[in-house]
């Protein structure tokens, strides 16, 4: 991430960044697993290793029945939050107690759930985060009552853009009782598209630190302003992530206008929060494992030809050459023919060619079509490019 001397500005913004990064930043994950799964055709034979992030697709990946899920991360924080969720499911006495805690994520009962079902079972580390207290004596956990999705980094920013928007006569909330796209697209074009072409937006977003909130740090901003201005880009953004879905239907958008989930289990919710796939991902929960390292060292502890499925999530955007190189010659050897790696990217080309090897690339097929097609199906909408790889024999 510091690619920069301490003392130049672009120094002084990577290092703000990570500073900001070290603590819980997604409570919920902001990529779509259904368009996941769809391009990583996982089943009962196959191993994959993720990005764990905030947990929800390794969760959502157990309802394809894969034989391992391997999730790492960095941020001691999202490791602490998928193994909780983990442990909700195997341990919590039905879908209602799990969905209460981890959906609604906002009643006081939350708490004695946890202490009697879940606590005990959390390895020392886990359970040390979670029932850590603040200069107030309030354990950790306690974010399950006052509705976690509020919180980190992302939630944080959420709020503020959410206030900034109210006092510029700008409301969001009624689009989440909207049920049609067209009623969508009305309320976008007359009320929020003008929002971005006032002069004070157009400057504050043209400000690297502005996006530190949606975790894109100085190197992704310039990867997803392109050449274009940052306000057009991120109206065109968000009117795919209003206006591309019916609200009914995009648990993203509520996420971002409601800051939860629709009210109810019947609303649009991940994959794991979704009754139907309760009994499936208890019984599974145990074949994933949770580990706070970077993708590259996991894979070097791997067998050649051992895994079928890599999930990247957007981490390559913030890689030097020297990074992406060490990456794919590992993944590259990991992998068994027929293996899938996807990831996004903040602006719509892949990055790789250019930058990772010619002999490397040469061992994957590129699937164009499929990926822009798996793009514009993502609801969660906010990234330029999604992307394909497929290990050739």
């Amino acid at each position: 991430m510091h690619r920069r001397g301490l003392w130049s500005r672009e120094g002084f913004l990577e290092r703000a960044f990570t500073t900001i990064f070290s603590g819980l930043v997604y409570p919920q994950i902001w990529e779509d697993p259904v368009v996941d799964l769809e391009a990583l055709e996982l089943g009962p034979d196959k191993r994959l290793i993720t990005i764990a992030s905030g947990g929800c697709n390794v969760m959502s990946y157990l309802t394809a029945d894969p034989k391992e899920i391997i999730a790492v991360d960095l941020n001691a924080h999202h490791v602490a939050l998928t193994r909780l969720k983990l442990a909700g499911a195997r341990r919590f006495p039905n879908y209602a107690t799990f969905f209460r805690f981890f959906g609604r994520a906002d009643e006081a009962a939350n708490i004695g759930a946890y202490r009697t079902f879940v606590q005990a079972a959390l390895d020392p580390e886990t359970a040390a985060y979670w029932d850590r207290r603040d200069l107030a004596r309030r354990p950790r956990v306690r974010l399950f009552t006052q509705n976690i999705y509020r919180h980190g980094v992302l939630g944080r920013f959420i709020k503020l853009s959410h206030v900034g928007a109210r006092l510029a006569g700008v409301p969001l909330q009624p689009l989440t009782e909207m049920r049609g796209i067209a009623e969508q697209q009305a309320y976008f074009d007359k009320v929020i598209a003008p929002f971005f072409d006032r002069p004070t937006v157009r400057w504050l977003t043209s400000l690297k630190a502005s996006l530190f909130g949606l975790g894109i740090p100085p190197a992704q901003y310039e990867a997803l302003a392109g050449d274009a201005v940052m306000a057009d880009v991120l109206k065109q953004r968000l009117e795919k992530l209003i206006c591309g879905f019916p609200m009914d239907e995009n648990y993203f958008t509520h996420q971002a206008l409601g800051r939860a989930y629709a009210p109810g289990d019947a609303g649009p919710l991940p994959l794991y929060l979704q009754s139907a796939h309760f009994a499936d991902i208890a019984a599974r929960a145990h074949r994933v494992s949770v580990i706070r390292q970077s993708f590259t060292e996991r894979l070097q502890a791997e067998a050649d030809g051992s895994l079928d499925g890599y999930v990247l999530l957007d981490a390559q955007d913030w890689m030097t050459d020297s990074q992406l190189n060490d990456l794919w010659r590992e993944i590259t050897r990991t992998a068994r023919p027929g293996a899938r790696v996807i990831f996004r990217t903040a602006g719509e080309a892949t990055i790789l060619p250019g930058r990772v090897e010619d002999a490397v690339l040469a061992r994957w097929d590129y699937r164009r079509e499929q990926s822009e097609d798996l793009c514009r199906r993502d609801r969660s909408a906010i990234y330029g490019g999604f992307h394909l790889y497929v290990r050739q024999a």
